[in-house]
């Protein structure tokens, strides 16, 4: 006589041992997902600044220019500095810049600084 077990067993009706994979899989697949909208969002609120030139004004102040690239109608700050020949930071400011329509935006701005400086530079820059 044939059992219960064994005719469940014949035609396939035992429980699946695809399920534990199944439900594996899916996770993995939302992890994936999930990094990579992280990336995604934050490469959109990214912002990339270039330096473009320097002039040293007298020995209190440094004026750069520079240009950063960053999503239309972001507002951004940017950390400037000014080095002297050790590279040593004889002055910095903070920049906030309005955004605008366009993705990069050129800006000048005037460093004080406490020694004479023989650098300016773009330190980084932010989405506020």
């Amino acid at each position: 006589m044939t059992t219960a077990r064994e005719l469940d067993e014949r035609y396939g009706r035992t429980p699946s041992r695809r399920l534990p994979w199944i439900v594996f899989g899916a996770i993995v697949v939302a992890a994936i997902v999930a990094l990579g909208w992280t990336i995604v969002a934050k490469q959109m609120s990214a912002v990339d600044a270039d330096d473009l030139g320097f002039t040293v004004v007298d020995e209190h102040s440094v004026e750069l220019h520079f240009q950063f690239t960053a999503s239309p109608g972001s507002d951004v700050a940017c950390a400037v500095e000014a080095l002297d020949e050790e590279f040593g930071v004889v002055g910095w400011k903070i920049v906030e810049i309005p955004g605008g329509e366009h993705h990069t935006k050129g800006v000048a701005v005037s460093i004080p600084t406490v020694a004479e400086a023989t650098t300016g530079l773009v330190k980084t820059c932010w989405v506020t």
